[in-house]
Order: structure tokens, then C-alpha cells, then sequence
């Protein structure tokens, strides 16, 4: 087999010898890790393994690890250039780090949980643990391999082993975990290797399935075992070649085992809710294991698996009586009802007179009483939604002046009242002069296809969200090359006295999120031209525009005394609230992605 003590666990495959017939399926593991590739995870970088892809486990799981990496970055850039002074900028602020911030909107996850942070968000195993292990055995330099080192003598006894577990417990978040181990070498039919699972208190010095609070499969016997020396008859034994797979459904609190790509059939029932860790034990000279954690294909399907688990939940979710959520209205009414206040809350006026109607013609097409009126739409309301809309139009279009005075003369006491809100609209207002300087520098801005006229209010259409609509301030101007070194010098002059005049009305202001958001918008002056520079460009993103109109439509509504989100919002988050919540211990909440099941609404095809 070759010594595998340089760690490389593709030399420990390629020296292996004659591989059985099935062996074409192990080929996976013989694929080299990629030290630099962080989804390799032989040496603890991050890895999603395949079943786990797009699960909102993974997702946050990916949100921690990032701003773990992120905040590194910065403390190393803030330890580089602690005694330096950064001349480009004004205020000697320093440059912002590379995709620190999404822009001044708050990001999905505002409070990413610290990434060694079990209790929070339990990252997944990805090595043996060496400072979790019994003597007798070694891990190698890869992490993943385990062999037997210590040699049996006449005053040893047969029942003593060594066992190792894994750096970190399985999640139950992620609501199966799943992992495999090959057995690289061992006594032929009489390998003693033992695969499971096993809390912290399970003593290491037997094998894994013996000793309470451990649960394993038995090469030498085929035989389960949970707690005692007396095992189940379970399945076939397992010797050098074969690759063995735990799995463990925390739903329903029972586990499973894999050999060579085939599933045995449930091993365990009613497992311990404790934090449960990957385990292995050995207790024969020669023999030797390695782990596959989902850095690299598993043998076994495991992905069809987690496919039909999410497929049932979501047939389950699909066929709940939705009837009694709203007395007298059906599902079809309760959407459209939704739908409608969204866009009476949102100021989209036009559509949501577009949409009444055809609600109405529906409802004559079905017939049904053709005269039902639909609530919610009033002269006032349409009066306030129009008000709110010129609003949420100015600031989309980049035009923050137009937007504060609109807010002034119709909303005199918002401003006063949400000061945090103003801070935010004056900084976006100094973005959009800088986005305005830089593309006049560059020209963006003369006889584009982004130039268009003023629009009057009564013909004014309704804007998308995301703030995606190309119109912008200022982008309408068209200037020969004379006139634009002279209208550049200007706004570069105001730009500069509004910034300074906005850094010295917070200068002494002790909120750290002031501070942060000042030296976001002052690095942008350090560049030429910032929407080319990937450190600060996103902050110059129209996107950045449509979370600062959200908050100030918020605080309008509010004031007025009507909920700052509109009824779909909060169904939308009290369902996060819900599927996070059971998703704690493994429930149906971990099959469940409500971002996914929103990306995969099909769109209707455009007429």
C-alpha cells in the first residue's frame, strides 16, 4: 500500500493496489486536494457539500464564513496602515476594503453569527480532531486519514481500541448530515474499523458503539451497536476497499449506513438531542481510514436523499388549508388581497389600480358577483400614495434635493422625527455627486442613451423596486468640451463644501454606524473614477438608492400611523422567523429555502 505519512491522500489511493470491480465509483477520492482552493476543505478552508447546496443553512453558513474572512482582512489592513496616513482622501480617511460593505441598505444578514460560534450557527466537521483522540492511533498530515500506530501485545486486551471524533458536531440545521470513510487498508475479513457517531462523554479507549452515548457500524461483524457490547445484526461486514457512510436525520432523530454506495436501511431510532460528533475507531495494526466530510462526491446518492425529504415538505406545505387564515376568503382572494396592499403601501398607484380591476374583471369571468367592491383604495389613500410616490421617483432617479423638499412640503415633521433616516439621504445625496463628477469625467453623460427630459407628475409611470430604472440626476445634461471642464469644476467644488460640511456636523457624533458610513463616501473621492473600482462601486449602485426611498417611505407611514411594512412583508418575514425557528433541531424548517422557493417562482412570459 505505501506509507502514508506524507499526508497526500492521493498518494495513499494511486499506491493502493487492485481496487474491487466497483472501484470506478471510489475514483473521486483519488482527485488531488487543491491546497489553494478553499472549497477543498482537506485543510479547513470552506466547503458546501453537494446535498447541502442552496440550503439556508449554507447560505448563512457562507454569510459567517465571509465576514469572518472580511473582518481578518480588516484588521490586517487597519494593523498596515495604523500609522499611515491616506493623502488622497480628505479627513485622511482611509480607503474602504475590498467588498467590505453592499452600500448604505442593510445587508440580508445583519449580525452574520461569529463562525466558531456553535450555539449560533454550528459550522460543519471538516477533519479528526487531534486534540479529541485516543492513543494508539494518528491522524495524518491531510487531517482526513487515521491509522493504527500502537501494536497489541499479550497484556492488552481484545476489547480495547482507539477512537477519534471530528473537530466540530454535526448540525442539525442542516437537517441530514451525511459523511463517508474508506478503508485504506486492514486485515482481510477481520478489519476491525468501527464508523459512527458519539457525543463528547463517550470514552475514546473502546470502540465507537460500546461505550454509552456512542452509536456505530462494525466492520468485523456487520453489527450495530448504540450504548453496549451486545450489537444488531445490521448488515455486511466491511474490509479494505469499501466505503462506509453515516447518515443521521435529525427530523425524525434516527441514523443510517452506507456501504460501497448502497443504503442499508435505518440503523438507530430515537438518537440523543446532545451535539453528536462523526467517529471512528481502530484496533489492529495496519489498518487505515480516510474521511470524506463532503469536500469531495460522496459514493452514495446522498443528494437524491435530501431531494425527496425537501420535496415532501414542500407537497406537505403545498396541500395546508389556507382557508382559515382569513374568514370568508379563499386562497386566490387572500393572495391578490396581499398583492394589492402591497402596492397600495408601496405608492404604486396606477398599478394597483390596474390590478383592482382586473380583480374585478376576474371575478365577472368566474361568475361571480360582479358588483363586489375591492377595499382599499380611496381618494385619500390615492392622494398620500401619489405624494409618497413623487418621493420614492426622486430619490430612484438619484435627484435627493427634489426628494427632500417633496418630503418637507408634505411630510414637514418625518425628517425632524427620523434623524437617521436624513443622515442616510445626505450621504446619498454626496454619492450621487460623486457618481454624477465621475461620469462626467468620463463621458458617460453626453448624448447617452440615459438622457430623457423632465416628466410631468400626471404622466409619471411607476418604478421598479430595485431602483433599476437608468434615469438618474444630472444624466440628461449634453455639454460641448468647453462647457465641461467649467460644470465639472463646479460640481466638484460643491461636492467638496457639501462633504465637508456633512463631516463636520458629525464630527463628533459618538455612533460608530455614522463614522462607518462617513468614511464609506469619502473613500470614493480617493478614486478618478469610482464606479470602475471594485472597493467602492457597489456604493454607487442605483440599488443603493431603492433602500434609502424603503426607509424613507417606512418613516412617512409611520408618522401617519399605518405599519412602516406592508402586509406581505411581514408574511414574508414571519415565515423566516418560522422556518428558522424550526429549524433549530433538525425540523422541517431545514428542507425548507424560502429564498429558493421565491427564485423558483416561473415568471409569466412577456405579451
Amino acid at each position: 500500500m505505501g506509507d502514508p505519512a506524507n499526508g497526500r491522500t492521493e498518494a495513499i489511493w494511486s499506491t493502493s493496489g487492485t481496487m474491487p470491480p466497483y472501484s470506478r465509483a471510489f475514483d473521486i477520492f483519488s482527485a488531488p486536494f487543491d491546497d489553494d482552493d478553499e472549497s477543498a476543505g482537506g485543510d479547513g478552508h470552506f466547503f458546501v457539500p453537494s446535498y447541502l447546496k442552496g440550503s439556508t443553512y449554507m447560505q448563512m453558513l457562507e454569510e459567517a464564513h465571509k465576514a469572518k474572512l472580511q473582518a481578518q482582512k480588516e484588521s490586517k489592513r487597519s494593523t498596515v496602515n495604523g500609522s499611515a496616513n491616506n493623502s488622497s482622501a480628505p479627513f485622511n480617511q482611509p480607503p474602504l476594503p475590498p467588498g467590505a460593505h453592499r452600500g448604505m441598505a442593510h445587508n440580508v444578514i445583519e449580525r452574520p453569527p461569529a463562525f466558531e460560534d456553535d450555539d449560533a450557527l454550528a459550522p460543519l466537521p471538516a477533519r479528526w480532531n487531534k486534540d479529541d483522540i485516543w492513543s494508539g492511533i494518528e491522524v495524518e498530515s491531510d487531517n482526513l486519514s487515521v491509522k493504527y500506530t500502537g501494536g497489541k501485545n499479550h497484556h492488552e486486551r481484545e476489547h480495547e481500541a482507539s477512537a477519534v471524533r471530528a473537530d466540530r458536531h454535526m448540525p442539525p440545521q442542516c437537517g441530514i448530515y451525511y459523511f463517508e470513510v474508506q478503508i485504506l487498508h486492514g486485515k482481510r475479513d477481520d478489519t476491525t474499523v468501527a464508523i459512527g457517531f458519539s457525543t463528547k462523554t463517550a470514552s475514546l479507549a473502546r470502540p465507537v458503539g460500546w461505550e454509552p452515548e456512542s452509536w456505530a457500524y462494525h466492520g468485523d461483524d456487520g453489527r450495530c451497536y448504540t450504548g453496549q457490547t451486545n450489537g444488531r445484526t445490521y448488515g455486511p461486514t466491511f474490509n479494505a476497499g469499501d466505503v462506509v457512510g453515516c447518515g443521521v436525520d435529525f427530523r425524525d432523530r434516527t441514523a443510517f449506513f452506507t456501504r460501497n454506495g448502497v443504503k442499508l436501511g435505518g440503523a438507530f431510532h430515537d438518537i440523543s438531542r446532545s451535539k453528536l460528533y462523526p467517529s471512528i475507531s481502530l484496533k489492529k495494526p495496519g489498518e487505515v481510514i480516510v474521511a470524506n466530510f463532503g469536500q469531495l462526491p460522496f459514493v452514495y446518492n446522498i443528494d437524491d436523499l435530501m431531494r425527496e425529504q425537501r420535496e415532501k415538505i414542500q407537497k406537505a406545505i403545498e396541500s395546508t388549508d389556507t382557508s382559515r387564515l382569513e374568514p370568508g376568503m379563499n386562497e386566490t382572494d387572500l393572495i391578490q388581497t396581499l398583492v394589492l396592499q402591497f402596492l397600495q403601501h408601496d405608492g404604486y398607484v396606477e398599478t394597483a389600480r390596474a390590478f383592482a380591476e382586473d380583480m374585478r374583471t376576474q371575478k365577472e369571468a368566474l361568475n361571480l358577483d360582479p358588483n363586489v367592491k375591492v377595499d382599499g383604495i380611496n381618494i385619500k389613500d390615492d392622494e398620500d400614495a401619489n405624494n409618497r410616490q413623487r418621493i420614492r421617483r426622486a430619490i430612484l432617479e438619484g435627484d435627493i434635493d427634489r426628494a427632500l423638499k417633496h418630503t418637507n412640503a408634505y411630510y414637514p415633521q418625518v425628517l425632524r422625527d427620523s434623524e437617521e433616516v436624513y443622515f442616510k439621504l445626505r450621504c446619498r445625496k454626496f454619492i450621487e455627486m460623486v457618481r454624477k463628477a465621475a461620469q462626467m469625467r468620463s463621458g458617460s453623460d453626453s448624448k447617452g442613451s440615459n438622457g430623457r427630459g423632465s416628466r410631468s407628475s400626471s404622466q409619471d409611470m411607476d418604478l421598479d423596486l430595485d431602483g433599476s430604472d437608468n434615469a438618474a440626476w444630472g444624466e440628461t445634461l449634453e455639454m460641448d468640451g468647453s462647457e465641461q471642464p467649467v460644470e465639472l469644476m463646479k460640481l466638484e467644488q460643491s461636492m467638496l463644501e457639501y462633504g465637508q460640511a456633512l463631516e463636520a456636523q458629525y464630527a463628533n457624533d459618538p455612533r460608530k454606524e455614522v463614522s462607518k458610513a462617513l468614511g464609506e463616501i469619502w473613500a470614493l473621492v480617493a478614486y478618478s473614477n469610482p464606479l470602475t473600482e471594485p472597493q467602492v462601486s457597489h456604493l454607487l449602485d442605483r440599488k443603493g438608492r431603492a433602500a434609502v426611498a424603503e426607509e424613507l417611505n417606512s418613516a412617512i407611514l409611520s408618522s401617519l400611523g399605518k405599519s412602516s411594512r406592508a402586509s406581505l412583508e411581514q408574511v414574508y418575514a414571519q415565515t423566516s422567523a418560522l422556518l428558522e425557528n424550526l429549524r433549530q433541531d433538525g425540523g422541517p424548517g431545514a428542507f425548507v429555502s424560502l429564498q429558493g422557493l421565491v427564485e423558483g417562482i416561473t415568471a409569466f412570459p412577456q405579451i
